[in-house]
């Protein structure tokens, strides 16, 4: 198997990986009355979430700057591909309140087991951005669908 295709594949993976850790962890945050097991369901998921994003990132920019594809100036010439870039970044931006929360939430929860209970309210927001995001992380999949097919240069 060739690096390029090593590459690619494991680009593609992330995307399943994450897509439904992200649906997972808003599906288990949006649980009402929201109990431990939800909230233990939704720090798995993010932590699968946040493995794809790292393997998403990684992938995405050893294709694009090492040329595996299509050569670098391909991308850095295509309005799509700093649309699917946009969607990228508008993830990023949206978890920002997630990630802060969800770590603040694994701590408070290690240390005070028996007694803390997470905040429905932030949670609930959460939730919302998740769903928000799977919206985004599909756009990107049409983006990166539309670039793959010559649309954009």
């Amino acid at each position: 198997m060739t690096l390029r295709v090593l590459l690619a594949t494991l680009h593609l993976l992330a995307l399943g990986i994450g897509l439904g850790a992200v649906w997972a962890r808003a599906r288990s945050l949006s649980v009402r009355p929201l109990d431990i097991a939800a909230v233990r369901r939704a720090f798995s998921a993010d932590t699968w979430w946040g493995i794809a994003a790292g393997l998403w990132i990684s992938t995405g920019l050893w294709r694009g700057l090492a040329s595996m594809e299509k050569p670098t100036s391909y991308y850095l010439q295509n309005h799509v591909f700093f649309a699917k870039m946009g969607f990228l970044a508008l993830i990023l931006i949206l978890e920002i309140l997630p990630v802060a929360t969800l770590i603040a939430w694994r701590r408070d929860s290690g240390r005070n087991r028996e007694s803390w209970r997470p905040d429905e309210t932030v949670a609930q927001r959460i939730s919302t951005i998740s769903y928000i995001q799977v919206v985004l992380v599909i756009a990107m999949v049409i983006a990166a669908t539309a670039m793959a097919r010559g649309v954009g240069v």
